[in-house]
């Protein structure tokens, strides 16, 4: 069974035949993380889950801006399928963001960001280690300490 006929098999707001009717407005709650947030007024339809644009932050802390949808200093660019005026495709957002999404009634439960994942690696501190450069001085992984370093390994086998 795909997600699409999950959600349509799994939603008593939601039937083959309403999925692709004109959209109506229903209150529903969204969990994300620790997060539980009851929204008044959600649409479904064929493509999931559309949300007020500014509900976005009390969901995930993402908002919605020119540049597309913003959290701290990660901007994801929004295709124009994932907006319609004030409206904003969670479900869309999610999916092409790489977010696992699960849905039931009128609660959606959204997994971890994948592209949010990559903050708890900046905090880690690789081991120092020491290798010759090209002019043969041995060069400290340390010295870069607070630089950004590309490091590129090789072996011959």
């Amino acid at each position: 069974m795909n997600r699409r006929e999950f959600l349509i098999a799994g939603s008593a707001s939601l039937s083959p035949v309403a999925a692709f009717a004109a959209p109506s407005t229903t209150p529903a709650t969204v969990i994300f993380g620790e997060n539980t947030v009851a929204l008044e007024n959600v649409r479904t339809d064929a493509q999931g889950l559309w949300i007020h644009a500014k509900d976005l932050p009390r969901i995930n802390e993402f908002e919605v801006k020119p540049q597309g949808a913003c959290r701290a200093d990660v901007c994801i660019p929004l295709s124009k399928t994932l907006k319609s005026g004030d409206w904003f495709n969670l479900t869309g957002f999610a999916h092409k963001i790489g977010q696992q999404v699960v849905a039931d009634q009128n609660v959606w439960s959204f997994g971890e960001i994948p592209v949010l994942r990559g903050s708890f690696y900046n905090s880690r501190v690789a081991p120092d280690f020491a290798v010759p450069d090209r002019k043969g001085r041995v060069v400290h992984l340390s010295d870069f300490r607070g630089k950004k370093a590309l490091v590129i390994t090789w072996a011959s086998w």
